[in-house]
C-alpha cells in the first residue's frame, strides 16, 4: 500500500489492490486517500492529474477549512464531512493547527499531553469516531456518496490524512471483507509518511528536551487508537455492518452497490 508519490498531495494513496480473502482485491483507481489538498496543482503534478478525481470528501473542521481551504480538481466536487464539529471544544485534543505548536514547545506539550495523555486522548476521539453525531452523520454522508456511482474517483482526507482519513479507510475495507491484519497494515501504512512530513519538527522536538514518544503519539498511528474505535463499534453494535445501518444510517442496499463496484476477482 505505498503512496503515491505526488508532488502537492501529502500521504496520497489509493485503497486499490488491498486485498480481500477468496482471491479478490480491492478495485484500483476509485478511491483514494491523502492528507488536506490546500496545495494541490494538478496542472503541475501529473501523478494527481491522473487520477480524475470526480469528488472529494473534506473531514476537517471549519477552523481548518478556513486556514487552509481545499483546491478540488478543476469540474470536482467537494463534499464537507466534519467529523468532529459537535465534539473536539470539549475532548481534550489538540486541533490540528496547534500540533506544530506543541511540537515547537516541548514544555507545552507535556504540560497538556504527557505522561501518557496524549494516547489516552486519542484513543478516546477515536471511540468518538463511533460515537459523536457530527462523526456519525459525516462518516454516513461519506458511505452514501461512495454508493453513488457517479461519485467516482473519490479522494477522501482530513489534515494529516491518518486519524479521521484512517477510520474511514477502515470502514470501507471491513465492508468490503478485508481480514482484521490487512486492515491494520492499511492503516498503519501512513506512518512513514506523516513521520517524514514531520520530521524536523520532530527532531527539534527532541532537540528541546522533548519526549519523541510523546512526539510520536501526536503525529503517527498505533495500534491502539484504532483498537479503541473497533472496540466501540462491538460493544454498541455487535459488528461492522450494524454499526454502518444502525450508527451511520447507510441502506443496505448502498453498502452492496458499494460492494458491487469496489470489488475486483483478483488483484
Amino acid at each position: 500500500m505505498p503512496a503515491i508519490p505526488a508532488t502537492t498531495v501529502a500521504n496520497l494513496r489509493d485503497l486499490g489492490s488491498t486485498p480481500l480473502p477468496g482471491g479478490r482485491a480491492v478495485r484500483s483507481g476509485l478511491v483514494f486517500r491523502s492528507a488536506r489538498l490546500d496545495r494541490l496543482d494538478p496542472a503541475a503534478d501529473p501523478a494527481v492529474a491522473g487520477l480524475g478525481i470526480r469528488t472529494v470528501v473534506d473531514f476537517r473542521t471549519a477552523a481548518e477549512r478556513a486556514e487552509r481551504p481545499d483546491h478540488v480538481p478543476l469540474g470536482g466536487r467537494l463534499l464537507v464531512a466534519d467529523v468532529l464539529a459537535d465534539w473536539l471544544a470539549t475532548s481534550g485534543l489538540p486541533p490540528a493547527a496547534k500540533l506544530k505548536t506543541l511540537l515547537a514547545e516541548p514544555a507545552l506539550a507535556e504540560q497538556e499531553l504527557g505522561g501518557g495523555r496524549a494516547r489516552d486522548v486519542f484513543e478516546r476521539t477515536y471511540r468518538a469516531f463511533v460515537t459523536a453525531e457530527s462523526a456519525r452523520l459525516s462518516y454516513g454522508a461519506f458511505l452514501t456518496e461512495l454508493g453513488d456511482p457517479g461519485s467516482t474517483p473519490l479522494l477522501f482526507h482530513c489534515t494529516a490524512g491518518k486519524d479521521r482519513t484512517g477510520w474511514a479507510a477502515t470502514i470501507v475495507l471491513t465492508l468490503l471483507g478485508a481480514d482484521e491484519e490487512t486492515v491494520l497494515a492499511e492503516y498503519l501504512s501512513v506512518n512513514p509518511a506523516v513521520r517524514e512530513a514531520f520530521a524536523p519538527l520532530i527532531k527539534g522536538f527532541a532537540a528541546q528536551g522533548g519526549d519523541p514518544d510523546l512526539a510520536l503519539s501526536l503525529v503517527g498511528v498505533v495500534p491502539a487508537y484504532l483498537a479503541a474505535a473497533l472496540d466501540e463499534v462491538a460493544v454498541r453494535h455487535g459488528s461492522m455492518e450494524k454499526y454502518v445501518r444502525e450508527g451511520l444510517g447507510v441502506a443496505d442496499e448502498v453498502v452492496e452497490r458499494i460492494r458491487e463496484r469496489l470489488v475486483t476477482a483478483s488483484a
